[in-house]
């Protein structure tokens, strides 16, 4: 499970180092892709593969459904953890996110995000503010 916040700098290769903990969950790869809120998502393959999985089985025939799957398969790459635990990241990703120098790389359960350093700042204020108000949406949710 990943979980936690670490900062980061990219370096001018475009080289990110994940954190060291969680290095060995990628020693058979990882998938780079477009996330949501303007971030890139990171999965290990094995995760990668239930998420595509189940993207394969949206309805083509809503056009929703065929946007997103494009977005996020589309937008993916194959990625290899050299020794130091840095991935390259493409320039149509780091474009994307609006990725500077220093970023943020968070953890979320089942994958890393890759975050600005500066857009991560301001959107945890926002959520941070808004937290209550998010709280009680969550129990429709049931949590």
């Amino acid at each position: 499970m990943f979980i936690g916040e670490y900062k980061y700098n990219l370096d001018d290769k475009n080289r990110l180092a994940l954190p060291s903990k969680f290095r060995n969950l990628f020693t058979s790869g990882a998938v780079i892709t477009k996330g949501l809120d303007n971030c890139l998502f990171i999965y290990t393959d094995k995760e990668w593969k239930k998420l595509a999985d189940k993207l394969a089985n949206l309805p083509f025939s809503q056009a929703k459904s065929r946007a997103f799957s494009r977005m996020m398969l589309a937008g993916a790459m194959d990625a290899t953890l050299d020794k130091q635990g840095r991935i390259i990241l493409p320039d149509y990703l780091k474009d994307f996110a609006g990725l500077s120098k220093k970023v943020v790389v968070a953890g979320l359960y089942n994958r890393l995000e890759v975050w600005d350093e500066k857009v991560w700042s301001k959107y945890q204020r926002t959520s941070e503010k808004d937290s209550n108000e998010i709280a009680e949406g969550l129990v429709d949710l049931g949590i």
